[in-house]
């Protein structure tokens, strides 16, 4: 566990925070000093999950609220900017994504629409929800992250419906720098490998394919997620405050391996 006091006084959203990453983030918020972090999960199935890192974000000195909906709805977005206590918010984590593998010829059209909504769409209306809170405060300003991914820079043939929304997510956080940055509002993402999470567990679980995966890496294992956590604590803190519109590619070297 790391700590220090980088988000000190701050209040944090962390969007999709039950679990994985999204838990991971909102841990490390707190444990680098903030204030405030409101946690936000689905619904009755993920209750359970968030309350445990409700506690772990206690535990840590920091107060912590819970939002229940679902991210693809604006509806969500406003609750999230309403639940923040002290009346201020200072940092945006945009990470609720969902990645069900499906090959592209039969791949539905639903679950296409279900994958935009989420992933970007709800990026969007986070975004711009927060952006407004931001902009009206006394003085305005902000740091907001999303979590993008190494898939924003290459293809996956399961995931067609996903890497779209991920380049999309990036592309979101690069526009949002330049219609943001007059207003102190720094935009950023960081683009995780392949980290061990609920969405790629199955996945994972082909030994042959976790061999071929990991040799690939030049550090020689997957991700945890605190290993996305601790860069988006550098983004959301003061130390990158003259950085907006950057990505960062947190990968454990897999991008730039031949292997």
């Amino acid at each position: 566990m790391i700590t220090t006091h980088l988000l000190e006084g701050k209040t944090v959203i962390v969007t999709g925070s039950s679990t994985g990453i999204g838990a991971a983030i909102a841990i490390a918020c707190a444990n680098h000093g903030a204030r405030a972090v409101v946690l936000h999960h689905l619904g009755e199935s993920t209750l359970a999950d968030v309350s445990e890192v409700a506690e772990r974000v206690r535990a840590a000195g920091a107060h912590s609220v819970l939002v229940e909906g679902d991210i693809a709805s604006p509806s969500t977005a406003e609750s999230l900017v309403k639940a923040a206590p002290y009346g201020r918010i200072d940092v945006l984590v945009s990470n609720a994504g969902i990645c069900p593998f499906h090959a592209f010829l039969d791949l539905p059209h639903d679950l296409w629409r279900r994958v935009q909504d989420v992933n970007l769409n709800g990026a969007f209306y986070a975004v711009q929800a927060v952006a407004n809170a931001m902009a009206a405060q006394d003085p305005p300003g902000g740091s907001i992250v999303a979590i993008s991914s190494i898939s924003a820079l290459m293809g996956g043939a399961e995931q067609c419906h996903y890497t779209p929304t991920k380049a999309g997510v990036k592309s979101l956080m690069e526009s949002c720098a330049i219609a943001l940055g007059h207003l102190g509002i720094r935009c950023n993402s960081v683009l995780p490998g392949t980290i061990e999470t609920n969405i790629n567990r199955d996945d994972l679980a082909d030994p042959q394919k976790r061999r071929d995966m990991t040799r690939r890496i030049p550090i020689g294992r997957l991700g945890e997620p605190d290993d996305i956590a601790q860069p988006v604590v550098f983004f959301a803190s003061d130390m990158a405050k003259y950085c907006t519109g950057a990505s960062l590619l947190v990968d454990g070297g897999a991008a730039i391996s031949l292997q």
